[in-house]
This record gives C-alpha cells, structure tokens and sequence, in this order.
C-alpha cells in the first residue's frame, strides 16, 4: 500500500523531466537512487517506464498561426498590387466584344443593313432598309408627299435636313450628314429607327445639291441612294405659292405665326386670302430659271436609281404612290396626310394682276400654265 502511493507521487514529478520532443529525462542512477532506497529488487525491474505523452496542441497552434500569417501577408500584397493606379486603368479600357448578328445578303444592292452607333436594332436587325432622297424645290408638294411617306408604318423620311447652312457648307459636312442619316443615328419625330424598312430625307435643289452635284451623284451610287424627283408642272402655281408664303413669313397671319403649311380648312382659307402680285416683266425670267433648274438636276442624276414624280399627279391619281411604294420596294399601304391644300381656287382669283400675267404668257411655252 505503501509503495503504491509513493510510485503515484514520484510520477508526476518525473513527468516534469520529459523534454518537449517526449524524450525522458531519467537516469539510470536516478533510477538506482529509487530501487535502492524505497523499492524492492525482487517486486520492482531495474527500469522505471513511462509512456511517452503526445505532443503538445499548443507547439501546434503556433505553427499554424505562423503559416496563416505569412499567408495572409502574401495574399494582401499580391491585392494591393492589383489595386495600383496602372492596373486599374487596365481595367477600365476592357470593352466587351459581342458577336455581330450575321445578317444573309439579299444580293440587292439598294439593300442595306445598318448598324447604328446610338442605338441597336434588336430583332430588327436583319429587316433590311432602302435609302432614298425626295429631291425637290421650295412649294412644290414635297411637305405634304413627306407627311404621306411618314404614313408608312417602315419609313422615316427625316424633313428638310440641309435648311441649316451649316450642314452644306462644304461637300465634307454634306456627306457627314447622309452617312448619319443613313446609319439611322439621325433622330426627328418621324424616326422609326429599329424598324425602318425605308429612311431618307428631302433636300431642295438650292441647297447645295446642285454645287456638289458631281461627288452627290457618285455618294448615292456607291451607299444605293434611290432618288424620288418630285416636281411641279405647273411652274406659274409654284411662283404664287412662293410669294404668298413668303409674304405670311413677316405677316404671319394665323395669329401671330407662320405656317409654311397647315392641317386645317380653316387656317387654309385665311393664308389663301392673300393674292400676291407678279412682276410680269420678270415673270417668264423667273419660269425659264426655274425650268432650267429642273433640267439640269435631271441630267445631273440620270445615272442614279431615281423616279420622277409631278405633284399634279399625285393629286389626281392616288394610284401613283402605289409606284413610289413599290420603288422603294415597300410593303402596299394605304398612305394618308393631315395637311390641308392651301390654294384651291382658280388662277385667275389667286393673283392681282391676272389679266398682264395672261397678257404676258399668251403665245410663249409657259401659255399652257394659264389653263
């Protein structure tokens, strides 16, 4: 009984030699000392053995805490060099490359099938769009055939773009402007963009078409531009037109404003009160001049995809919007207009001075004008 409990104190106290590799740090002489004073030889062996304890958790704590550590440091080292000004301008100029939609080729060559910058076409984007250019003069129709175009679920005609100087100061802004145009990018109230099976725009003939005639000419043949001529017979009615609407442009009749063109009886009867007075001696000038006009932007453009279209015709035979629509190989639509004809009554209760004007076109070949 005795022994026992002195070999239950002296193990602790032996267990605090043992090194932290497990080793024991008895000796045999300290084992000696133990058998000779408390132990009998015959009940105890020469040898005292312990077993070897595990290692110790805290040596590995440390040893993971230390291998977390130095990671945690490479970790954030490698962050912050990402983080740095030059990577990150790298990042900004990454742009996103999509895969264009392979749209079949019609092998029409007034076909095209633009990509606009400002916008994407969706599903549209295989609809293919005809280019055209209403080609006109100031009070010929060209308003309101436009406003019958934009009737058109697929056309967006795009109004009197080259008005503004700026965009006909030279052939390279001309050309700039089409290319937009073309390209669907250029945005009024008739734009039908995604959709658009037709898109052009109406451009007078005093507005640089005929200075830049030769490189127009070759732009339309190159991009497919189909050119719509759209013209006045009766050249004596165009003058009247002019005058009283450039008479309204400082009377501005309708209370106060200008109307080039209106979309009422109403407003249609008070500009028609105003009969202007031709200067007949400078009458048949002004005819021929205007004539010429017409001629020379016919030869000028001959070698385009064009048709020619008279007012007076569309007037009366509805039927010729029918062929406009086929020329831009649209789909048939019934085509209708808002606006209202101003000048309805006979020549001869629109004007002044009507008996010199009859005086002075009788026996010359404007003569059929008065009729």
């Amino acid at each position: 009984m005795f022994l026992q409990q002195e070999r239950s104190i002296l193990l602790p106290f032996l267990s605090s030699y043992i090194s932290p590799f497990g080793q024991t740090a008895l000796t045999e002489k300290t084992e000696n000392n133990i058998n000779n004073k408390h132990l009998k030889p015959s009940l105890f062996p020469d040898t005292l053995v312990i077993k070897t304890p595990k290692k110790s958790p805290l040596i590995l704590r440390m040893v993971v805490l230390l291998f977390s550590m130095v990671c945690g440091v490479y970790i954030c080292s490698i962050c912050l060099k990402q983080l740095s000004p030059h990577t990150k301008a790298k990042f900004l100029n990454i742009k996103v490359i999509e895969h264009e939609k392979f749209c079949p080729f019609s092998g029409d060559l007034y076909m095209h099938y633009p990509k606009p910058q400002t916008f994407r076409r969706e599903e549209c984007g295989c609809n293919p769009v005809g280019y055209f250019a209403i080609l006109s003069m100031q009070r010929s129709g060209s308003g309101w055939f436009e406003t019958l175009l934009n009737n058109h679920t697929n056309v967006s005609s795009n109004g009197e773009i080259f008005s503004v100087k700026e965009r006909r100061s030279n052939i390279s802004s001309i050309l700039k402007t089409m290319d937009k145009v073309y390209n669907l990018d250029w945005f009024t109230s008739a734009s039908k963009n995604e959709c658009s099976a037709a898109v052009g725009f109406k451009w007078m003939l005093n507005q640089g078409l005929m200075e830049h005639h030769e490189e127009i000419t070759e732009y339309f043949k190159k991009k497919g531009v189909s050119a719509i001529f759209l013209l006045r017979r009766n050249l004596l009615r165009r003058m009247i037109s002019v005058l009283a609407n450039s008479y309204d442009k400082d009377a501005k009749l309708l209370n106060g404003t200008h109307k080039s063109h209106v979309h009422s009886p109403l407003e249609a009867q008070i500009l028609a009160k105003y009969k202007p007075k031709i200067n007949d001696t400078l009458m048949i000038k002004e005819l021929n001049k205007a004539n010429e006009t017409t001629t020379r932007a016919l030869e000028y453009f001959k070698t385009t995809r064009h048709m020619v279209l008279y007012y007076e015709d569309v007037i009366n035979n509805r039927t010729k919007l029918k062929d406009v629509q086929e020329f831009l190989k649209l789909p048939y639509k019934e085509l209708k207009s808002r606006q209202v004809r101003i000048h309805t009554a006979p020549l001869w209760d629109q004007v002044q001075n009507w008996h010199d004007i009859r005086n002075a076109l009788n026996g010359t070949s404007f003569e059929t004008f008065l009729h």
